[in-house]
């Protein structure tokens, strides 16, 4: 199986310039490739970590990968699937965001010679020259034509500003210039970025005539559509000082059921052989496969002696110590609601509390944890799937564990 072969297979590419093409460009390592990140946070998150497993299928086969670091495009909002305009950061925050993506990237990617490069495009994107930039690139966009783009089209229901209006023109001016520094051939990213892309490799075209190609991967989402990577307490963070290993692992340990062959595919190095043998198990036997799935993402972002560290622990939580003889209580369908329940009504359900209003005091205090994960809103709901296969384990206190299951 060629590595294009592959992508497909295991569900992660969306769209495609043009696939012939694009196929044999990386399936005989000549692709030079870039993948952006607009470093708008302290810590990349799962959403990125999609776009440097596809960095890694690529890397691995032979091409080249040039990694952005967006210090000047993260200055200007990127309206791509927002309903409100990113907020603007400072050149500091921008740069301290920068310092720490590299350390992270480098879990996942080769940074050795020949392997990947990083870049930061405020080195060329600062410095334009704004009547110079309209004359060059702003010249070849028609307004008619952006204003067709979905990214667009969102933002104009809430209000478009012109600042994101000009954030495809830079991402554009970004594919040409790499293409003309480096010989960069292919842009990846999102399906998110499908109209950004496109306009860089059109760019290309009118002002050099040489090809460029474009690829977005499927962006990571539950079998209900909605986008993974979300937790209680917020997003999932590559960074292990803003999500621990243990609570990373977590994560992964309790995808749903319909959802964890495909997360699998998409998020794993784990031969494709070996998954379709997963396929065939329901139930509690997925329990292990989820085990395994955690396993090996936590690997591929905190390293095999951390993956192993938090397999453990997580185990020790139902099979040891204070939870060894967890109680349990089993949850019936009309404790749902549309498959969601909350928080005080779970406290409820399982008998760990009288009442709602000593659920509420539990949760304001910081009592409650779900999974170890602290539950500290009130307002918290938890979808019926977590509460599948073997079930999820609510913690009161220090000392009083629960098992919920359905």
């Amino acid at each position: 199986m060629t590595v294009f072969e592959e992508l497909k297979a295991r569900g992660l590419i969306a769209q495609t310039t043009n696939e012939e093409e694009i196929k044999e460009l990386i399936d005989s390592g000549k692709a030079v490739f870039y993948s952006g990140f607009d470093p708008t946070g302290e810590s990349l998150h799962i959403g990125h970590m999609m776009q440097l497993i596809v960095a890694r299928h690529l890397q691995r086969a032979g091409n080249k990968a040039i990694i952005l670091c967006g210090g000047g495009t993260a200055m200007v909002p990127d309206p791509t699937g927002k309903t409100d305009i990113r907020p603007i950061l400072s050149k500091e925050d921008i740069a301290k965001n920068i310092a720490g993506f590299r350390s992270q990237m480098e879990q996942v990617l080769s940074f050795d010679e020949g392997g990947a490069a990083i870049v930061n495009n405020a080195d060329w994107l600062l410095d334009l020259n704004y009547i110079d930039f309209l004359r060059d690139v702003g010249i070849h966009f028609s307004v008619n034509r952006m204003l067709t783009a979905e990214c667009y089209r969102t933002r104009m229901e809430h209000g478009l500003s012109f600042i994101e209006f000009n954030y495809m023109l830079m991402q554009a001016y970004d594919f040409y210039y790499l293409s003309e520094k480096y010989g960069v051939n292919m842009q990846c990213g999102g399906d998110d970025q499908w109209s950004n892309i496109l306009a860089g490799a059109d760019l290309i075209r009118r002002k050099t005539g040489k090809p460029a190609h474009g690829i977005t991967f499927t962006l990571l989402l539950t079998s209900d559509g909605k986008k993974m990577g979300k937790t209680m307490g917020g997003a999932v963070w590559i960074d292990k000082n803003q999500t621990s290993p243990y609570e990373f692992f977590q994560y992964w340990r309790n995808v749903g059921d319909d959802d964890v062959i495909n997360t699998m595919k998409m998020c794993t190095f784990v031969p494709l052989e070996e998954i379709v043998e997963f396929e065939k198990f329901e139930g509690a036997a997925l329990n292990p496969v989820k085990e395994r799935l955690a396993f090996e993402v936590t690997k591929i972002i905190h390293g095999e002696a951390a993956a192993t560290e938090a397999l453990n622990a997580a185990r020790a939580v139902f099979s040891s110590g204070a939870a060894a003889d967890m109680p349990s209580s089993q949850l019936a369908a009309d404790d749902f609601t549309d498959d969601i329940i909350g928080v005080l009504d779970l406290l409820v359900k399982t008998g760990l509390t009288a009442s709602k209003g000593e659920a509420r005091r539990l949760v304001e205090q910081g009592g409650i944890s779900l999974n170890d994960e602290k539950v500290s809103d009130v307002t918290t709901t938890f979808e019926k799937g977590i509460f599948e296969g073997d079930g999820a384990v609510i913690r009161k206190g220090k000392k009083i564990f629960h098992k919920a299951t359905v």
